[in-house]
């Protein structure tokens, strides 16, 4: 939820929940936020053959690409069916009606309504990103397995408090980022752990567009009113503001709901990028960009962020304004004896000249590639996430490796806004003041032995 929030209260709709919930929930009780918290509903136990009901809430843009995919699957394998649909946008809740066909008492405008239904065994959540921790942390505290979309949460706390909640209550808790099934990302964490490329160095990638109209600037429904919105509900743990359809339709661009491109683009490359380098908390982030032409926004257009981890460290830097980087800023890491490229459909490994000299005018001698199978990575993703519905295994994006991602694009957005490098203690999983050492000489000689450098 936003940083600064204004008193605003909901009636509790059931009792009950979970230390993880409470948590949260005291946070905003302090700030004059009463959440509702729902009680745990019974959860079956599903077995291979079990269709799994699914409940939707958000059946906005992303939320009805959701809806049709999974319409789609139902008709192919019959394994799944979408049950309920949840909004606060009469018009979104109308066409989801349609396109699933369902029921009137099936559309539900308030989501603790659909969490209360023993008959959903699962919730799919494409909020805006202010509303994600505490419709996850109610869903899982009434017994649902939940389908979060990216980024986990706003902040760094509700990220914390949302994992915690699925180790509580031992749910199934996926994190929407589809390119974590991306099987070349799974290919290079291969390589990496196998030494192909030697020690890490560094990781670089950008995730950039550009349009004459201003990134995130869709269509303003001209149905979209107070009388057809509901604004109270949808601000929820916002700051309360006079209804403005210019922030419902393109939320993305202010912070109170968004971190902007950090949070819905660089958490699609940050996470894959660290599960191939090895899923860990950040040391240090430091965030810098502007608003350099798209001015109708507080988010910037232009965005690059620095993340050092113990042994190597992640750049990502992308522009709304200029497309050209997905081309001449590619997705690579650095080894010290060679670097891993990825290229569409496969993962090529160039090895270091100096471990494997080159012969004049001829490719990189021991280059190697790997071709990938082509994949739908948003199929593939949300049937992982089915998948451990059944086996009841950690899905690929959990909520341990969704809040270490979360975290630091989190610090970088902070560090951006604040003007200061942040730090970070994977230790105690809290933000320091001090910076923490550097796997390196920093002028006392402590670290290194013989002349070389010591690895701590």
């Amino acid at each position: 939820m936003a940083e600064h929030r204004s008193p605003h209260s909901r009636r509790r709709f059931l009792a009950g929940g979970a230390a993880a919930a409470a948590a949260l929930g005291a946070a905003r009780a302090s700030k004059g936020v009463t959440p509702g918290v729902p009680a745990r509903s019974a959860s079956r136990v599903l077995g291979a053959s079990d269709r799994i009901a699914i409940g939707m809430i958000g059946v906005g843009g992303m939320g009805t690409g959701h809806l049709r995919a999974f319409l789609a699957q139902s008709e192919q394998t019959g394994d799944i069916r979408v049950a309920a649909v949840c909004d606060v946008y009469q018009r979104y809740k109308d066409r989801a009606q349609s396109l699933a066909r369902l029921d009137s008492k099936d559309v539900i405008h308030d989501y603790r309504e659909l969490l209360a239904r023993n008959d959903i065994d699962c919730v799919v959540i494409a909020t805006p990103d202010h509303w994600h921790a505490q419709m996850a942390i109610d869903a899982m505290a009434a017994g649902k397995d939940v389908y979060l979309q990216k980024p986990m949460t706003l902040t760094i706390p509700e990220a914390r408090q949302t994992a915690a909640a699925a180790r509580k209550h031992q749910r199934v808790l996926q994190i929407g980022s589809q390119h974590l099934s991306d099987p070349r990302h799974h290919r290079a964490a291969e390589l990496i752990q196998s030494g192909e490329i030697g020690e890490l160095l560094w990781a670089q990638g950008t995730y950039s567009r550009n349009s004459k109209t201003g990134e995130w600037n869709y269509y303003i429904d001209e149905e979209g009113t107070p009388e057809t919105i509901d604004w109270k509900r949808w601000l929820g743990p916002a700051p309360k503001r006079p209804f403005s359809a210019e922030r419902y339709f393109r939320w993305r661009k202010y912070w109170d709901y968004s971190g902007g491109i950090a949070t819905d683009l660089f958490y699609h490359k940050l996470g894959p990028l660290l599960y191939a380098l090895g899923p860990r908390f950040p040391a240090r982030v430091t965030g810098s960009g502007g608003i350099y032409v798209q001015k109708d926004r507080e988010v910037p257009d232009t965005y690059a962020t620095v993340i050092e981890y113990p042994d190597f460290y992640v750049n990502l830097s992308s522009s709304m304004a200029n497309a050209a980087p997905g081309r001449y800023f590619p997705e690579v890491i650095y080894g010290h004896k060679g670097t891993i490229v990825f290229e569409p459909g496969r993962v090529l490994v160039v090895p270091e000249p100096v471990f494997t000299p080159a012969k004049a005018g001829g490719p990189p001698p021991g280059a190697k590639v790997y071709e990938t199978p082509k994949t739908d990575l948003g199929r593939a993703h949300t049937d992982n996430f089915f998948e451990c519905m059944r086996s009841r295994k950690e899905p690929r994006l959990n909520g341990t490796f969704g809040y270490q991602i979360m975290t630091a694009i989190k610090l970088g957005v902070d560090s951006y806004r604040e003007g200061k490098v942040k730090f970070f203690d994977p230790g105690t999983e809290k933000e320091i003041t001090k910076a923490p050492p550097r796997p390196a000489y920093e002028g006392d000689g402590k670290n290194r032995e013989g002349g070389r450098p010591k690895r701590v």
